[in-house]
């Protein structure tokens, strides 16, 4: 039976400024990326979804970002080595400290956003958050684009890596993202995102937003938790899978 994990990035309510329905779609996916209250997040919400993510036995992962809260992590930025490293250390020991409370463990890193779009192919901030988790914790495994130069610098560096491809998100012909400032980036429609993910996971190909096919081979896909009707879209593709025979289930234990 063929399988996949299911990720989205979650924990990233503030205060009283609610984001994506979190305990929803933590019935759903088997990994779940906790916002590390850098580009979104606070410690009481993440404590809350930590705990609800324990509780369900869905793996953790901490979503570290640029220090963006006002661009929820969305810009691009240019910290320098010292800064990056230091951030990338200092979220994931967060995170880490709010997961042991809760009676779960980080297992993995996802970074977010402009950072995760910028390490895919900018060697020298690549390094800097691959040196970081190792600096931490080597044992931790790095989510990152499937297909981008990243993955062979972090496995090089003695890393776990996990490929990752996008549900609901367009690729250009080179495999990278569509800009979110370009029309069709964001894909809504749940029978389409559930049809291209199928594709992806039995063919191992998808189509790019010009109609090129791209070969990616991924181990774990994403839904946004932000995305309108996010909950309806995971569930629909998590019906499609079940009924085509693919299980979900973590890439590494709860």
């Amino acid at each position: 039976m063929a399988h996949i994990d299911l990720n989205s990035d979650l924990g990233e309510s503030f205060g009283p400024w609610p984001m994506g329905d979190d305990v929803s779609m933590l019935s759903i996916v088997t990994s779940a990326n906790i916002a590390c209250g850098f580009h979104a997040g606070d410690p009481a919400g993440i404590l809350s979804v930590l705990k609800e993510a324990a509780r369900r036995g869905v793996a953790v992962g901490a979503h570290v970002g640029y220090r963006d809260l006002v661009g929820f992590g969305r810009r691009n930025m240019e910290p320098t080595s010292a800064e990056l490293i230091g951030d990338t250390i200092y979220q994931i020991g967060a995170l880490q400290g709010l997961a042991r409370a809760a009676g779960t463990a980080v297992r993995y890193v996802k970074p977010h956003g402009a950072l995760y779009n910028t390490i895919a192919h900018d060697a020298r901030q690549a390094v800097d958050v691959i040196e970081a988790i190792n600096a931490i914790d080597p044992s931790l495994a790095l989510m990152a684009l499937a297909g981008a130069p990243i993955v062979e610098q972090a496995r090089a560096a003695g890393l776990k890596v996990v490929c990752e491809a996008f549900a609901d998100r367009a690729y250009n012909a080179d495999g990278s993202l569509v800009s979110r400032r370009s029309p069709g980036s964001v894909i809504l429609d749940p029978n389409a995102i559930a049809e291209r993910t199928l594709h992806m996971i039995l063919e191992e190909r998808i189509t790019a937003i010009d109609g090129t096919e791209i070969a990616l081979e991924a181990q774990s896909i994403c839904i946004h938790g932000d995305t309108p009707a996010a909950v309806a879209i995971a569930r629909t593709l998590r019906d499609m899978l079940f009924n085509r025979g693919v299980e979900l289930k973590p890439f590494v234990d709860g």
